[in-house]
């Protein structure tokens, strides 16, 4: 059955005081539609996309479509005045007599995951209606009076909040809103609550949702979502097949120890090409940019292009800030962040011509600054924040640039910082490797990879 992901951008953004509708806002290098839509255009369980949006802003959105050349994209609807109008226009333009899904989001809620549309999807086998939804973390508190005096409190334990996407049988939906149309009464706030009103005998599944699929409605919501984009994870399903790496030439700099060195091998072991460059064994020294580009250009005099870049590389030392002399200073920030900033730039004109991929790793201290590691912790901070920035700049040459955010793994630097450790509490660098191949070979961009020691990779 094919999946129409529809995207409802017609709001005129009345209460959020901008000049534009706030889907049109820029967060992450992006108007807040572009991030949501190229959810959809991603996602390989969806088929189709229409975009419906008020007539007066049609021309932005047609103008987006030919930048980001989305191929799934098919539709540009003209929206009502109210959010069932559109609906409605969505259910005229896709109903061709055939069995269909249609699945409804907000285009102010730029931060939903493949998992929710993939959960969705695989509810509407058994399901007809499918809702996204949340858990109540709050009192819901009633009012059925004029003068606002509480009328009622539920039960929070049965409570959750809607979200989207809602999801529908395209024959269910229309057929809810044939009814709906003959009631002289009808109102309805979102098309779930429209079946759950004219088709009673139709049940509404519910699918989890997530808190981070938040939808931009305030202004205040907005440097939220700001920094939710900054912090933002993705989980990865490591499949274990990487027959697509096969011949692959990837460099890893970093790749003589630890997770470097488990990078290399498990690529040698699927088949690529694979380079290995370092301080220690080949004096190639990330702070120092010459070293670089020589070890780049070695590569692609040899093998005619480069089709990755991995950096595994870094330096971690503990100590308060004043303690740390001016050139263990200079030596933490140019190793983990001047030395990311000069392997990206040498690597650009390499992984445009092939339209490769670029992989950094960070650390979990990234999000906060804890005590004894305020260098590492800032640069590693800094590295998320390069990724994203570069993913948008270099979309245009086709280059995916992503992150990795291991867990405490089991590596050299870490035992000469921290000593002897309960293996069972550490990942494995092998594992990460796993994981580092995965991304390497996935669709994404400017993502950042959480592994946690706790969770099974395969």
């Amino acid at each position: 059955m094919r999946n129409i992901g529809v995207v409802l951008a017609a709001g005129t953004g009345a209460r959020f005081r901008t000049t534009l509708p706030k889907q049109f806002m820029k967060v992450a290098g992006k108007m807040v539609i572009e991030h949501t839509v190229d959810i959809f255009e991603k996602n390989d369980r969806i088929d189709e996309i229409a975009i419906v949006v008020d007539k007066n802003h049609r021309h932005i959105v047609e103008q987006i479509l030919l930048t980001n050349k989305w191929g799934k994209v098919k539709r540009i609807l003209n929206g009502g005045q109210e959010r069932n109008d559109s609906t409605k226009a969505a259910l005229r333009a896709v109903d061709d007599g055939s069995e269909q899904n249609i699945i409804l989001h907000d285009a102010v809620r730029p931060l939903l995951s493949d998992r929710i549309i993939d959960d969705i999807i695989s509810a509407l086998d058994e399901y007809e209606a499918v809702d996204t939804c949340i858990k109540a973390t709050d009192t819901i508190v009633i009012s059925e009076s004029d003068d606002e005096v509480i009328t009622a409190i539920p039960n929070r334990n049965t409570c959750y909040q809607g979200q989207t996407p809602q999801a529908f049988r395209v024959a269910t939906l229309i057929k809810a809103y044939s009814i709906a149309d003959k009631d002289p009464n009808f109102t309805a706030s979102d098309d779930c609550g429209v079946v759950l009103k004219y088709l009673p005998d139709i049940k509404v599944k519910i699918v989890n949702g997530s808190v981070k699929n938040v939808k931009l409605t305030h202004i205040e919501d907005y440097y939220l979502l700001d920094k939710l984009f900054q912090l933002n994870t993705q989980k990865l399903v490591v499949s274990g097949n990487y027959t697509e790496i096969r011949d692959k030439v990837i460099v890893v700099i970093g790749g003589s120890d630890g997770i470097g060195k488990a990078i290399c091998e498990l690529s040698e072991n699927k088949g690529s090409k694979v380079y290995s460059f370092s301080r220690k064994t080949t004096g190639t020294d990330i702070r120092k940019i010459e070293t670089i580009e020589a070890a780049l250009s070695s590569v692609a005099q040899k093998e005619g292009g480069i089709d990755c870049v991995v950096l595994t590389a870094g330096l971690l030392h503990i100590a308060p800030l004043c303690s740390a002399s001016p050139a263990i200073i200079d030596e933490m920030i140019d190793t983990n962040f001047r030395g990311a900033v000069y392997v990206s730039a040498c690597a650009y004109p390499y992984l445009k011509e092939r339209k490769g991929a670029l992989l950094h790793f960070t650390s979990s201290s990234y999000t906060f600054g804890r005590p004894l590691y305020g260098l590492y912790s800032s640069s590693k901070a800094a590295i998320v924040n390069m990724v994203q920035s570069l993913s948008q700049e270099w979309e245009v040459d086709g280059i995916r640039v992503n992150c990795i955010n291991p867990e405490r793994t089991k590596t050299d630097m870490r035992i000469r910082n921290f000593g002897v450790e309960d293996e069972s509490t550490l990942l494995d660098p092998n594992d990460v490797a796993k994981v580092a191949l995965s991304v390497l070979l996935s669709k994404y961009s400017g993502q950042i990879f959480d592994i946690k020691a706790s969770e099974e990779l395969l």
